[in-house]
């Protein structure tokens, strides 16, 4: 791959990709333009401008975005259209996010005129996949630069020397061994390495960062009505919100009730198991309350259909293919399942968990007088049940006669 002259580097403004920025210039004697996402983590984003000027970049090369509303209405509520669980635990937070960044990562590339992105991701995850299929995705000639790939800061130690070197500024904490790896956005919060690498050790406390222990959770149950227009949630409580404000409302919900942890070895596609702490407080809710109005809403057998390829669509997003044609035919296969995914879903919230406790809704599907244990009005002839089993035993009853035959001889 030739040099190249012009690189968008997405920049958190902590140590490890501040270092990048500066190998960036170094190695290539490019200009370099940052990127940073306010994707809901928490964390103030100023700092991020002020390190990225110190380090030499030009004010209209610094791009600070919030594009919460986004993330939440174009990725998150889609995926949770589907129910999308991968290895039937992991609610994708960290998966469901690369996209965007990487859409906006390609857009100021061609904005600016750059050749190049960057991205902070290891050589051993899976995000360094995520990033670079999808700008493949976006854009085949564009050029995908993975320093941690490529240059020789293999420890610790080299990385503060090279930030040492280069008058990089090292936060205090930074000196010695981190004790986790963090990574946060408005969905969900990820803990990863450490003291979280042997699946043997029970986590510590400070690792939960986004829920209180559910242990001291208050000791009576608070609840809450999520309304639904279309798979897509649009109120709480009554009152109507932009996506972003209900995720944040349900994340302070599911924070008080210790809602939404999750202690998880998974498989990697990369190929290896690792170990994360994730906390999803919001997401947990909210598809409890989805498969709730799901439940009244939706045909068994789109419902059914919908619950067999949900292992392969969320796999999908975990390995990075969210702008691939197949993942685009599921979703379309999936919106059209949720045109009368439409009411409202009652829920406890006690101590950890999140219960569907009501629902109801003008698209109800639910026949009171078909399963009542009244008398119906004639509205189910219960007789027709002995044609219906009959014809289903069939094929059962000439089985067991042929195994009988065989058996006899």
């Amino acid at each position: 791959m030739s040099a190249p002259k012009k690189v968008v580097l997405a920049y958190s403004g902590g140590l490890d990709t501040s270092i990048i920025l500066k190998w960036l210039q170094t190695e290539y004697g490019c200009e370099v333009v940052t990127f940073t996402a306010d994707l809901g983590q928490g964390e103030e984003l100023d700092p991020a401008r002020q390190k990225a000027e110190l380090l030499g970049i030009a004010p209209e090369n610094i791009f600070i975005e919030d594009i919460r509303e986004e993330f939440v209405r174009d990725f998150v509520f889609p995926m949770f259209r589907a129910n999308a669980v991968y290895e039937g635990l992991y609610l994708l937070g960290t998966s469901i996010a690369r996209p965007l960044i990487s859409k906006r990562l390609v857009e100021i590339a061609h904005e600016t005129g750059a050749d190049a992105v960057a991205h902070g991701a290891t050589g051993k995850g899976n995000d360094q996949v995520r990033f670079e299929l999808a700008c493949y995705a976006l854009d085949p000639a564009i050029k995908v630069i993975a320093p941690w790939r490529e240059w020789d800061l293999h420890s610790r130690t080299a990385l503060l020397d090279f930030a040492e070197k280069n008058q990089i500024p090292i936060a205090k904490d930074k000196r010695g061994e981190a004790p986790f790896s963090v990574d946060a956005n408005l969905l969900h919060t990820s803990s990863e390495g450490k003291v979280l690498e042997n699946p043997g050790d029970v986590a510590p406390d400070y690792v939960y960062q986004r829920t209180d222990d559910p242990v001291s959770a208050p000791d009576a149950p608070e609840y809450v009505e999520i309304t639904f227009e279309k798979g897509d949630a649009v109120a709480i409580n009554g009152e109507t919100m932009s996506p972003a404000t209900i995720l944040t409302k349900l994340n302070e919900l599911g924070k008080t009730h210790g809602i939404g942890r999750l202690d998880f070895v998974e498989n990697r596609f990369v190929g290896m198991k690792s170990r994360g702490v994730y906390e999803t407080p919001g997401g947990t809710i909210l598809l409890e309350a989805h498969r709730g109005i799901e439940q009244i809403t939706l045909d068994s057998g789109a419902g059914h259909l919908k619950d067999s390829i949900m292992p392969r669509y969320a796999e999908l997003i975990y390995n990075g293919f969210w702008y691939s044609p197949e993942r685009e035919m599921l979703q379309a296969l999936i919106d059209k399942s949720q045109e009368h995914v439409t009411g409202t879903v009652k829920l406890m919230l006690y101590k950890g968990m999140a219960r569907t406790m009501a629902r109801w809704s003008d698209h109800s599907l639910y026949s009171e007088k078909h399963v009542t244990f009244e008398e119906d009005a004639g509205a189910y002839d219960q007789k027709d049940a002995a044609g219906f089993i009959n014809l289903n035993a069939l094929r059962l009853k000439l089985i067991a006669t042929r195994n009988a035959r065989v058996a006899g001889k």
